[in-house]
């Protein structure tokens, strides 16, 4: 499912383990992991309901500056992240943001093309890492 520049993918795994599983592959592939925000705990410490929620932020210098440096207004959608989200039926989802439409969102050229598609192929295997059996 493609929407507004979000990448979804059903994933068979509970929310905390989507969120497991991608860290793993994050870091098993030499990335780093930023920060891991659980939304739902959050709003639970304020007395509101979510639903199991939460957000990876993950990153890779060397694929993320190119981007920066042929548009410093890409760092907005910099570092990359994934958010595992469970519906109203049970059903748990990984989200992301398409890197094609990253590149049209900053109007990025031919400077940072190969580093697109590149990023692109990568959150792709990686979330699908996280997400399948």
């Amino acid at each position: 499912m493609t929407d507004n520049g979000l990448i979804t993918i059903a994933s068979a795994f509970s929310v905390a383990e989507t969120i497991d599983r991608l860290a793993a592959a994050v870091v098993s592939r030499g990335l780093a992991v930023i920060a891991r925000i659980d939304h739902a705990a959050a709003a639970t410490e304020v007395g509101m309901p979510l639903r199991p929620t939460q957000l990876l932020i993950f990153a890779n210098p060397k694929g993320g500056t190119p981007l920066m440096q042929d548009r410093q207004s890409a760092g907005i959608d910099l570092p990359l992240k994934a958010l595992a989200w469970e519906d109203a039926d049970g059903k748990v989802w990984l989200s992301y943001n398409d890197a094609a439409w990253i590149a049209q969102r900053h109007g990025l050229g031919a400077p940072s093309e190969q580093a697109v598609n590149t990023m692109a192929a990568g959150i792709a295997a990686l979330t699908k890492a996280a997400a399948t059996r």
